[in-house]
């Protein structure tokens, strides 16, 4: 349900397996907080937008590991 409410408010969809992120935190020590996943998911689409435009200015159609 999290995911219909949060695009109703504009949002972006989740792109992180919430489980696997905290697994990841918790081998570190830490817990995580509830806004985390929200947060990362938000960089990665900024990662992706970014790979995608120098993909792009390289004319290509393509996004590969190096453009990230």
């Amino acid at each position: 349900m999290a995911k219909k409410s949060a695009k109703k408010n504009g949002s972006r969809d989740i792109l992180i397996v919430g489980s696997k992120m905290k697994d990841v935190v918790k081998k570190h020590g830490c817990m995580s907080s509830g806004e985390l996943i929200e947060a990362v998911s938000a960089k990665v689409h900024e990662l992706l937008a970014a790979a995608a435009q120098r993909a792009k200015t390289n004319g290509r159609a393509t996004v590969r590991p190096h453009d990230l």
